[in-house]
């Protein structure tokens, strides 16, 4: 990273300084409710309907690494969807950036390794979380905090390449409903791919999402097959450089005339 994107850093970071109260309490919150709800609560009622249906794994310590994933997603995209509309359109601040000797290249990736932050503290709230509702299966979750990352920053590049095509803020709408939220419910966090139809098993392999909670999960639970963890890596990594590309020229076309 160069001495100018770390400037875009450290901008966010300045700013932070002042919300970072809301957001705290909001990440800690966030994952003590799923797990009290839906893994102890629901995940109660199928480990004593159906024991045994997930090898042995209680349907808590199966969620819990899913919901890291999940997380992971929403944080990375909505870090790049109002807050960049917002500096491009309506405060204008990359505008006023560019006057600097700062280019969008700089930008781009100092607003990444921002986000990248911003995951990697989520990440880590949520695996004290973990350990606290004793859901943790293996030693290796400390690895899940980097792959919640990698997995929100695949979500992140692709979604500010998107933010940066848009005049307004209308499209973030269809964005969370035909995109985000059936991700959410269908890429294994909840319960295991193959359970899915299997005309749809195959798209749930393409998407970003499904290899982030392979991967989370396989973490956790100690289940983790090298192989397949290397391609679920790969595909994130994929993800997270071709939509920085995109993001590349999408942004230089809405800030550089």
């Amino acid at each position: 990273m160069t001495v100018a994107a770390l400037r875009v850093v450290e901008h966010n970071a300045t700013y932070y300084r002042r919300t970072w109260r809301g957001s705290v309490v909001l990440t800690f919150l966030s994952p003590v409710l799923f797990l009290a709800a839906m893994g102890l609560g629901l995940g109660g009622m199928i480990d004593r309907a159906a024991p045994g249906v997930l090898s042995g794994v209680s349907y808590a310590a199966f969620l819990a690494p899913g919901l890291l994933a999940a997380q992971a997603m929403n944080t990375g995209t909505f870090e790049s969807t109002y807050p960049i509309m917002s500096r491009i359109l309506w405060r204008r601040t990359y505008h006023a950036v560019l006057a600097t000797p700062l280019s969008v290249r700089d930008l781009l990736v100092g607003e990444l390794a921002w986000i990248s932050l911003r995951l990697l503290m989520m990440a880590a709230a949520f695996l004290a979380v973990m350990l606290l509702f004793g859901v943790v299966r293996s030693p290796l979750v400390v690895l899940a905090v980097p792959a919640a990352v990698l997995t929100g920053l695949a979500f992140a590049a692709c979604v500010t390449a998107f933010t940066a095509t848009q005049t307004n803020d209308s499209g973030f709408s269809s964005l969370f409903r035909f995109v985000i939220t059936p991700l959410f419910l269908f890429s294994g966090t909840f319960f295991p791919i193959e359970r899915l139809p299997e005309l749809l098993r195959p798209v749930a392999y393409l998407t970003p999402l499904y290899h982030g909670v392979s991967l989370t999960r396989g973490l956790s639970l100690g289940t983790l097959d090298p192989t397949g963890a290397a391609i679920d890596a790969a595909v994130l990594a994929a993800y997270a450089v071709g939509g920085a590309i995109a993001a590349r020229i999408t942004l230089g076309r809405a800030l550089v005339k």
